[in-house]
């Protein structure tokens, strides 16, 4: 029903870690744009209500509760019998549910007495959404200082990404934030096709990867600045980054060329779009560079925009952001990659691994 329903939030100060790998399904019983902004990694959205009829009940309540009441009882019924045929059907008896609604309250409790009578076990988040958004906040505060972080540096498009993919594919622990936050962290970072989600989604999804992870084992990220996109990096692990021993990769710009084309090929069937989409720098790099991105643009000849690119203004920027951030590092810290080839990657992970952590 509306959240003016529920029963009050509770203190959340000394809640433990909830353990939502334990349950066959986790129901995210509010209506789909309060679970749009944010819920538990995994969690299904099955509403008591939709947005318009939270809606509609939220309006009348404001005049008459007992006819709110009415209207979202019906609502409510016809909705719990339609997710039921169409999902909970499915399941077994002995499947154990968890359910959560905005504090735990009314809609919560619709969909567990429902699902108890048919006989399923059923447990209730205490708190609802806002003991778990509590929980992330306060985890976040405290999670990342327990890891040890190798972090990788590099110019853009170095292939930092890549490896990283392929560490974690050779079964390394690896937080791509990038990744997470669906942006390649820059202007021209946006995933066409696919929005950044929202700043507390961004938040619960990095914390459901930092949880799984072992503290006895080092974590494998990219150095990112405090943002990704729009998105802020949590605050206590862009501490733990940089407090981290670092690598600094090195690559032929003909291999970072042929990645641009691979990683932008948006951009690289309409490089026109890309430098427009630029225009915001022209303050930091002037007029002339920017009428000579226009310029190759126009002409077509792609490999020469993206070299230009990177060696008048995304290497120059990335250098000292890098150092002021990361430190300049030392030789031991460099790491030279001649090809950005799967075979090459693999290899280099491998390495990487062996290496001992002080080096």
């Amino acid at each position: 029903m509306h959240p003016a329903n529920e029963s009050p939030p509770v203190d959340t100060s000394s809640l433990a870690p909830l353990p939502f790998d334990q349950y066959a399904l986790i129901i995210d019983a509010r209506s789909p744009h309060e679970y749009a902004e944010d819920h538990v990694p995994g969690a299904v959205n099955l509403p008591v209500v939709d947005d318009a009829e939270f809606a509609e009940v939220g309006i009348q309540y404001k005049t008459d509760q007992h006819a709110a009441y009415l209207i979202g009882a019906q609502h409510s019924f016809r909705n719990l019998a339609r997710h039921t045929a169409d999902l909970i059907s499915r399941y077994k008896p002995s499947d154990r549910f968890l359910v959560y609604c905005f504090r735990g309250g009314k809609r919560s409790a619709l969909w567990a007495s429902n699902l108890r009578l048919i006989g399923f076990q059923v447990d209730v988040v205490p708190g609802g959404w806002k003991r778990y958004r509590a929980w992330v906040r306060e985890s976040l505060a405290a999670l990342p200082q327990r890891f040890q972080y190798r972090v990788l540096c590099g110019p853009t498009n170095c292939g930092k990404t890549r490896l990283l993919q392929e560490l974690a594919h050779q079964g390394e622990q690896v937080l791509d934030l990038e990744g997470l936050a669906v942006h390649k962290g820059s202007l021209l970072g946006d995933v066409p096709g696919q929005p950044q989600p929202t700043q507390k989604t961004f938040d619960s999804l990095v914390l459901d990867v930092l949880r799984r992870f072992d503290p006895a084992r080092p974590v494998w990220i990219e150095a990112e600045s405090r943002k990704v996109g729009r998105l802020l990096v949590p605050e206590e692990l862009t501490a733990a980054m940089r407090r981290a021993p670092t690598l600094h990769l090195s690559v032929p710009m003909a291999e970072r060329v042929r990645l641009c084309r691979e990683d932008y090929a948006h951009f690289a069937a309409d490089p026109r779009a890309m430098v427009a989409r630029l225009a915001p720098l022209k303050p930091l790099v002037g007029g002339e560079e920017l009428a000579r991105w226009q310029a190759l643009a126009d002409a077509g000849r792609v490999d020469e925009l993206f070299e230009r690119l990177m060696t008048q203004h995304y290497d120059p920027a990335y250098l000292r952001s890098t150092t002021r951030e990361f430190g300049p590092g030392d030789a031991a810290s460099r790491l030279e990659l001649e090809s950005l080839q799967p075979d090459a990657l693999a290899d280099t992970a491998r390495r990487l691994i062996a290496r001992p952590t002080s080096e």
